[in-house]
């Protein structure tokens, strides 16, 4: 039987509710992880840390990994992927919610098909209640789909990833690539000749509001771009020219309006 661990990495802006409803959809999976690894990305404070022991003491599978100070996602996810013992890890956001199904249905592909190493789904995106879905996030499903994308964007939703600990190692693990430590990993994984899928059904909700994209076009997007398109060119995946036009393609999308960005994120991702 395949083991598994969920991995999620918290830090202080998250809001305390929403952490709780993302831990509590854990604890309400039809299958369960057998182990919960959460890692505190620097001090939380007195709320998060409340949500956090409560989970915790009432939960034998969950453990926390406590980092002195917030170092960001990609070392906070590293520092997680070296406490985790299981052959499968999954990734949950701190913010979002996994349907009960969720891991079921994942372990249940993985069992049925022993050559993937990373599988994704569909997302279904909310505002405020998980109950109303304003859309659903989808991405390329099969394995040469997924590859083809990867060359110009992340080719999983990260939100909602199962991926085998060995395939990720063998990778290399978490990098710290400012803003794009998720999409980095993927196209490692791919040129390390990791086999991936992506279900098309939604398995987790995707908490989504204005902000993320404030996020999308902030401060130090650009420089993050510049260097995910030099690693693309260093894994093999992309050629130099291809990664000089997805540089200007990417950084024109960001420098949209936001609601003719909104526009665009819903043209390509939504169905």
């Amino acid at each position: 039987m395949l083991n598994l661990t969920a991995l999620v990495t918290v830090y202080h802006r998250i809001d305390a509710a929403e952490l709780t409803q993302a831990l509590e959809s854990l604890a309400r999976q039809t299958r369960p992880a057998d182990e919960v690894v959460i890692v505190e990305d620097g001090p939380v404070g007195a709320q998060l840390r409340q949500v956090i022991d409560g989970f915790v003491s009432t939960h034998p599978e969950a453990r926390t990994v406590v980092l002195a100070r917030n170092v960001g996602s990609g070392r906070a996810s590293a520092a997680g992927m070296a406490n985790v013992s299981t052959e499968l890890v999954a990734r949950l956001d701190a913010d979002d919610i996994a349907f009960p199904e969720r891991f079921a249905t994942q372990l249940d592909w993985f069992t049925r098909h022993p050559d993937t190493d990373v599988l994704g789904t569909s997302l279904a995106e909310f505002h405020d209640d998980p109950a109303e879905i304003v859309a659903v996030r989808s991405l390329p499903q099969t394995h040469d789909e997924i590859a083809r994308y990867a060359r110009i964007n992340s080719p999983v939703n990260n939100p909602s990833v199962m991926m085998r600990v060995a395939a990720v190692e063998k990778a290399g693990g978490y990098r710290d690539v400012h803003h794009m430590e998720d999409y980095d990993l993927y196209a490692r994984l791919l040129s390390t000749g990791a086999r991936f899928h992506n279900l098309p059904e939604p398995l987790t909700y995707f908490r989504t509001s204005p902000a993320q994209f404030q996020r999308r076009t902030g401060k130090g997007m650009f420089t993050a771009e510049r260097q995910m398109q030099r690693n693309l060119v260093s894994y093999g995946l992309v050629s130099r020219p291809r990664s000089w036009a997805n540089l200007a393609v990417r950084t024109a999308y960001r420098l949209l309006p936001t609601g003719l960005l909104a526009v665009a994120y819903g043209r390509l991702f939504h169905r």
